[in-house]
């Protein structure tokens, strides 16, 4: 939840719904959010004020939120649903440790998963790994030439790798697809590439 700012001093010290109120207040919660807080279940306030600290509401469980966190030149409270008591508070005093020193700091990759095909038995791998890469245009396109939502985003097979392992039981081909998932997991979507390509891979290499 982002707010102006997260260091709310003694939001312990309230009640569970005092301390709802300066949630909502700080968070600019709607009506909606504070009455979907409030529906405890069958677990009260009571009962859900000494499991863990900082409760605002239930979710059948708990529902706290830490506070003094700083991400990326950002103030949040930081929601946390469980059980277990000392989480929310340990949560809380790592983030005001840390505020001092300008909070935390974040980077992301770019979501790129990668399928890999093996090749064995291969004769020739130079010719091999050459054949590949003339008909990587060809094969990438191939790759997302199926219906997907993922491809419609802007994802899909990128690019691809080649190159030559060795092992204790020989040497291989090992061709790596490098396929962009956008905000899918994408584990799906690289295997059906992946088998689907094989085929291709297999007569370009004779493996």
């Amino acid at each position: 939840m982002p707010v102006e700012n997260s260091r709310i001093k003694g939001l312990y010290k309230q009640t569970v719904q005092e301390r709802l109120k300066l949630v909502a207040k700080a968070a600019g919660l709607t009506d909606e959010h504070v009455q979907a807080l409030s529906n405890h279940g069958e677990l009260d306030d009571v009962a859900a004020d000494r499991m863990i600290e900082n409760v605002i509401g239930t979710m059948s469980l708990p529902v706290g939120v830490a506070t003094n966190f700083v991400i990326d030149g950002k103030h949040y409270l930081v929601p946390f649903c469980l059980e277990e008591s000392s989480v929310v508070a340990a949560a809380s005093n790592m983030a005001k440790r840390c505020l001092g020193h300008g909070g935390f700091t974040t980077n992301n990759d770019e979501p790129v998963m990668i399928g890999q095909i093996q090749l064995l038995d291969v004769e020739d791998f130079e010719q091999a790994t050459t054949n590949i890469l003339q008909a990587k245009h060809e094969l990438i396109t191939f790759c997302n030439d199926v219906p997907s939502r993922m491809i419609a985003l802007g994802g899909g097979c990128k690019d691809l790798e080649v190159r030559r392992l060795n092992t204790h039981m020989g040497s291989m081909l090992v061709v790596h697809l490098l396929v962009d998932c956008r905000d899918a997991m994408g584990a799906n979507a690289v295997n059906t590439m992946a088998e689907r390509v094989a085929s291709r891979l297999e007569a370009l290499t004779g493996g």
